[in-house]
């Protein structure tokens, strides 16, 4: 057997698709938009790279019905549905270590013809 160590690992959850109703319009409210995520999660994978156990792992279906329950708060600003997904995912997951996610809302209200408008944020948990 080969001399390695893993040293980083990460949960890719990509194209996570979702219509809310996130903005600071009325209409935005009321009729809702669609969204997508990409998720890079990191987290120690070491036992699970070894085990095969769901149990030593970031369940991933389980992440997704946080970010999914986040999802349907209805907040103003794509930065802040963001930063409280992540927040949660920090909360609910111990495991994980940092967080990037991009938030991408299609058809934004500012009469461009464009393919989205996104922010892309990154978080550490601190002491790590």
């Amino acid at each position: 057997m080969p001399n390695m160590q893993l040293t980083e690992s990460f949960i890719l959850l990509k194209g996570l698709r979702f219509h809310a109703f996130h903005g600071v319009l009325p209409q935005e409210h009321a009729i809702g938009n669609d969204y997508t995520i990409d998720l890079r999660i990191g987290f120690d994978a070491t036992s699970a790279a070894v085990s095969d156990e769901i149990s030593d792992t970031l369940n991933y279906a389980e992440v997704y019905q946080a970010v999914k329950s986040e999802m349907n708060v209805c907040r103003n600003l794509i930065e802040h549905v963001a930063h409280h997904i992540c927040k949660r995912l920090f909360n609910q997951f111990e495991p994980i270590t940092s967080i990037d996610i991009t938030l991408t809302k299609h058809n934004p209200p500012m009469g461009a013809n464009c393919e989205g408008c996104a922010v892309e944020m990154h978080y550490k948990r601190q002491g790590t």
